[in-house]
């Protein structure tokens, strides 16, 4: 496959966690028809990336990935936080790809569009880190050059891509969405206040 600027984006998929204050796992919550997690594999524009693998300690999600022709780690400390996620993730890709985009799975509304737009945004820009936003609040997901690999993989505990960030503004490009499509859903009452409107 080439790719515009023969830029290798691989995509880390993350679906490991305990969904704590959700009460349940949040991933096979229904919203509009289809679980939560099926939302999260259709907003992925696999015609735009070299490789994607999902995250998780689901044999359910494991089973769904490939489905969607994706390839599966399976986390097995997900007690370890999301940045255990992110370092197994970015162990797989790291060597293969330019650059990894991080979504998360708990976004229904992420727009497959959007996504695919900011591949192209960072495409033309990838020296950066990409981080989806709206009226400049910053959300995810988060494409993130080689050059942060190292520290994606020295996280530690329930900390993502957000403290790698933190110590790289003057590198962050923002790519502006809806509100809507940055929403995350960590309670069933978002579900349903959402459904009100």
């Amino acid at each position: 496959m080439i790719f515009h600027n023969n830029i290798k984006v691989g995509c880390v998929v993350l679906a490991a966690g305990n969904s704590v204050r959700f009460g349940e796992n949040k991933l096979l919550a229904k919203i509009d028809g289809k679980s939560m997690i099926e939302h999260a594999l259709e907003a992925i524009p696999k015609e735009k990336l070299s490789y994607v693998v999902v995250v998780t300690q689901y044999e359910s999600i494991a089973k769904l990935a490939e489905k969607f022709g994706f390839k599966y780690i399976t986390n097995e400390h997900p007690e370890l936080g999301l940045s255990h996620s992110v370092k197994l993730g970015t162990q797989a890709l790291g060597s293969k790809c330019d650059g990894i985009i991080y979504q998360v799975s708990d976004q229904p509304w992420l727009k497959r569009e959007s996504v695919s737009q900011m591949l192209d945004f960072f495409r033309d820009n990838p020296n950066c880190i990409i981080s989806m936003s709206s009226d400049g609040r910053r959300g995810n997901p988060c494409i993130f050059p080689k050059a942060y690999y190292k520290e994606l993989c020295g996280l530690s505990g329930d900390r993502g891509g957000r403290s790698v960030i933190e110590l790289h503004e003057d590198n962050l490009l923002l790519f502006e969405v809806p509100e809507t499509e940055l929403i995350d859903v960590d309670t069933p009452e978002i579900i349903e206040n959402i459904a009100v409107k």
